[in-house]
């Protein structure tokens, strides 16, 4: 039996985490703060993620674009405990991962933006 978009998703971010040990956790969100896809801890809930994510990814895209800087590639949100990174997945979706706090960050961006590439596909 062929899986579903949604299935085929998940284990795209599934395949993110194993091949990047930085990278905790991940989900795919919809424009509109709905949960696509997601590879989150249980401990996490998935509305909150998916809310967040989809007006952080709305603010980043104003600001970028009200203060001159073109069209939005990534929002990240550096904490002591990691971070949290965002780039969309075409017009309709977004990408959020949480990562380690001393993660190498050009290889996590690399694999993030060929993540969302794959990811925009199937979104």
């Amino acid at each position: 039996m062929a899986k579903s978009r949604t299935e085929l998703m998940v284990d795209r971010l599934r395949d993110l985490a194993s091949g990047t040990p930085d990278i905790e956790a991940s989900a795919v969100v919809s424009v509109d703060g709905l949960i696509m896809a997601s590879a989150l801890p249980a401990n996490v809930e998935e509305d909150r993620v998916s809310a967040m994510s989809a007006a952080l990814l709305s603010l980043g895209e104003r600001i970028a674009s009200e203060l001159g800087r073109g069209a939005l590639e990534q929002v990240y949100i550096k904490g002591d405990k990691g971070f949290v990174m965002l780039t969309s997945v075409g017009e309709e979706a977004v990408l959020t991962i949480l990562v380690r706090a001393n993660a190498r960050l050009g290889l996590i961006f690399l694999d993030m933006r060929r993540a969302a590439d794959d990811l925009k596909n199937l979104v």
